[in-house]
């Protein structure tokens, strides 16, 4: 049951937004939970449904909640995090751009993967092989990979049981599409063997092979960007 909100001195919209979040906090609704409609909310936090129309907005304009039309409101996957808040797609020099995100990289998803090979459980590397059988197989058949690639490198976060490496994903992510558009998928077949490399290190719990593998996938993926035109 939600607490009724009680009037102090911040509007009330803020409070109904406060309550929501708190509720989310307190693991009441979770990430890819839908909120009760409309009514519901008003009733139990005691306010008018504008108020709970005006809380919404507020906590989607804060990557907390998401609209679905036609299906209600849904706590955000990655709750409170902007899917770009960087803004990197508005950096001009995609080249550079994509050289910069490889120096990101090299300094935190080596050391993501070898926590990943330290905490992942087999489920968890089950998962990491069917994902890179799909990429293989997208990339075997003239596919766009990139959602598959995000979702593996997604998992590996997951795995090295930090509270905060997931919340960099977002940032991480946008790295993958500019690779495979900039680079003209020209890593194909280095992408297939570094993600197989990282995943069998994973399962053999070898951290510093993990490590090793996710910084030759890297070193692959700054010599194709490297290889291109300077002025992409």
């Amino acid at each position: 049951m939600f607490r009724e909100v009680k009037q102090n001195n911040k509007p009330l919209p803020v409070l109904a937004a406060d309550e929501i979040t708190k509720l989310i906090v307190d693991g009441v609704f979770k990430p890819g939970d839908r909120l009760p409609n409309e009514y519901e909310l008003a009733q139990r936090l005691g306010v008018g449904r504008s108020t709970v129309r005006e809380a919404i907005k507020l906590l989607v304009s804060q990557n907390v909640l998401e609209i679905h039309r036609g299906n209600g409101t849904f706590v955000c996957e990655q709750t409170g995090v902007a899917a770009d808040p960087l803004g990197l797609k508005f950096i001009p020099g995609k080249k550079k751009l994509g050289l910069d995100l490889c120096e990101i990289r090299f300094m935190i998803e080596p050391k993501i993967a070898m926590l990943a090979a330290q905490n992942a459980t087999p489920e968890e590397v089950d998962q990491m092989q069917a994902l890179c059988d799909e990429i293989r197989d997208q990339i075997y058949a003239g596919e766009n990979y990139g959602e598959k690639d995000r979702e593996l490198h997604t998992l590996i976060a997951t795995c090295t049981r930090n509270s905060v490496i997931p919340n960099l994903i977002p940032i991480l992510n946008e790295a993958i599409p500019l690779f495979i558009d900039i680079t003209r998928q020209q890593v194909k077949m280095e992408t297939i063997q570094t993600h197989q490399a990282v995943v069998d290190a994973i399962r053999a719990r070898d951290p510093q092979a993990a490590y090793d593998a996710m910084w030759q996938h890297l070193v692959d993926n700054k010599r194709s960007i490297e290889a291109i035109p300077d002025d992409v």
